[in-house]
């Protein structure tokens, strides 16, 4: 039952409403930046430059300001963390296990974003790109590795969990949504879009039913443009119709 005096507004209740008497987590977003690298996924990480986990490669992320929701948040950590704006971005999931940071109580709200990795080049960030390595198949699987030069390398926190999740949100919704052009730019081939599928997926496509599928889709317009500088027979080149 309220303990409220039966005659108390709402109005006089907030007036006197003590915000400290109970505990409460802090909340912070972490973002899953994914995009291809030399055929295969990779995800854009920062090294930590302070305790804990100091030196070891993270997720951009920072905590939500008292007066920022959410997808503001997510848009500045990838703003001031990565030096990008205008990318596909979508909630993930909710992290809230109690030990995940041992400094104190953080909640982290995910984020995955997807970008066409030549968007990066030449950046100048001190932000590295990690090649996935993904140990399961399909849409079932947990954390997922990350590789520097050929080396396995740890995560801070629960970001491989975070990351595995990303790559499975992907992986389920590569077929029913046009989120597979977020990797591309804007005019492409029916192969690289082919690759991205494959590269996401993580298997072999059929290349003349992909094709067939794509082009029924109405997703696709042809440009009446070829590949120019290359050296195979120049392939047309599409747009994506948003």
């Amino acid at each position: 039952m309220s303990n409220d005096p039966p005659t108390q507004s709402e109005a006089e209740f907030l007036a006197h409403y003590d915000g400290s008497a109970f505990e409460r987590p802090s909340l912070a977003v972490d973002v899953a930046l994914i995009h291809l690298h030399k055929r295969g996924l990779a995800a854009l990480l920062i090294r930590r430059d302070a305790h804990p986990y100091r030196h070891a490669l993270a997720l951009p992320g920072g905590f939500v300001g008292i007066g920022e929701s959410l997808d503001d948040a997510a848009e500045r950590v990838l703003r001031d963390k990565a030096g990008l704006s205008d990318v596909f971005l979508e909630q993930l999931y909710t992290f809230g296990a109690p030990e995940r940071d041992p400094r104190m109580r953080i909640v982290s709200v995910a984020y995955y974003a997807l970008i066409d990795g030549s968007r990066l080049a030449g950046h100048g960030l001190e932000a590295v790109s990690a090649e996935i390595r993904v140990p399961w198949s399909g849409e079932a699987g947990g954390p997922v590795e990350v590789m520097l030069d050929g080396v396995t390398v740890p995560l801070a926190f629960d970001h491989a969990e975070i990351l595995g999740m990303a790559i499975r949100r992907v992986r389920g919704k590569l077929d029913y949504s046009p989120i597979g052009f977020e990797f591309l730019p804007e005019l492409f081939t029916l192969r690289q879009l082919r690759q991205v599928h494959e590269t996401v997926l993580g298997r072999t496509l059929n290349k003349d039913s992909f094709r067939r599928r794509m082009l029924a889709s109405g997703q696709l317009e042809a440009t009446g443009e070829r590949q120019r500088a290359v050296d195979h027979r120049p392939a047309e080149l599409y747009r994506f119709l948003t």
